[in-house]
């Protein structure tokens, strides 16, 4: 069986190992068919789609709207790397699923306006499916309204030519959308459980989120969360194409 691949873009060791446990956790893909490549680290070795079932792109602490001569060297070159990525990805309409930054970046391929106008607070979000996304596979068995954890310093504020909208909420309008069909992205966190966005918030205290002397105050507000639906999407993903 084909694996999937997961790009990464986090600098940081323990927030990389922890993203990959937490996709290997809730798409319950053994670590052989969960291939990890950190952009960051260096250049993207070449790739061939067809060896893999589909493409998952991580978070991090890059932003799309970030302003060009603000971009260091190394984000440039994964935004490139992407990019060409992105190309073949939508072009095929093969399997991808991006999480956080691959809302920015997909959005940005494909005409989008992704900016810091419904960036959101580190939090838990009620989000709801729209009709579309009531019918669609990769949200099957999830309710209507459902809450998921969020965080974020922009968001897509206007829908990519073509994409169809499949979940919003009161403090981002778009959540989740589908660009053809099969590519995917997602504002909310799916890999993230109530463990895991705690630690991703100690790790994370520094990088501008929040005031670092507030991180007890969030990390509390944060643990009473019943966050329980959004790693079924992660499920349906490597059901449907793994």
């Amino acid at each position: 069986m084909r694996p999937f691949l997961l790009l990464s873009s986090r600098p940081e060791d323990e927030a990389a190992d922890e993203e990959y446990a937490s996709f290997l956790r809730f798409t319950g893909l053994p670590a052989e068919r969960l291939r990890r490549i950190r952009l960051e680290a260096g250049p993207l070795p070449p790739i061939d789609l067809d060896d893999h079932a589909g493409v998952i792109l991580g978070g991090g602490p890059l932003n799309s709207s970030d302003a060009e001569d603000e971009k260091s060297p190394v984000q440039l070159r994964v935004e490139r790397e992407i990019g060409g990525l992105l190309d073949e990805v939508v072009a095929r309409d093969l399997p991808f699923f991006g999480a956080c930054y691959g809302i920015g970046t997909l959005g940005t391929h494909q005409g989008g306006v992704v900016d810091r106008t419904y960036g959101e607070p580190v939090s838990a979000v009620e989000v709801t499916l729209t009709p579309e996304g009531r019918v669609d596979p990769l949200l099957a068995g999830v309710p209507d309204r459902f809450e998921a954890f969020v965080g974020h310093k922009e968001a897509c504020r206007v829908l990519p030519p073509g994409a169809v909208l499949l979940a919003s909420s009161s403090t981002c309008p778009v959540q989740m959308f589908r660009v053809g069909t099969n590519v995917y992205a997602t504002q909310f966190h799916p890999e993230l459980d109530v463990p895991g966005i705690v630690r991703r918030v100690r790790i994370y205290q520094h990088a501008g989120y929040f005031p670092p002397s507030e991180v007890e105050a969030v990390i509390a507000r944060l643990t009473p969360a019943v966050v329980t639906h959004p790693p079924r999407v992660l499920a349906n993903f490597v059901a449907r194409y793994g």
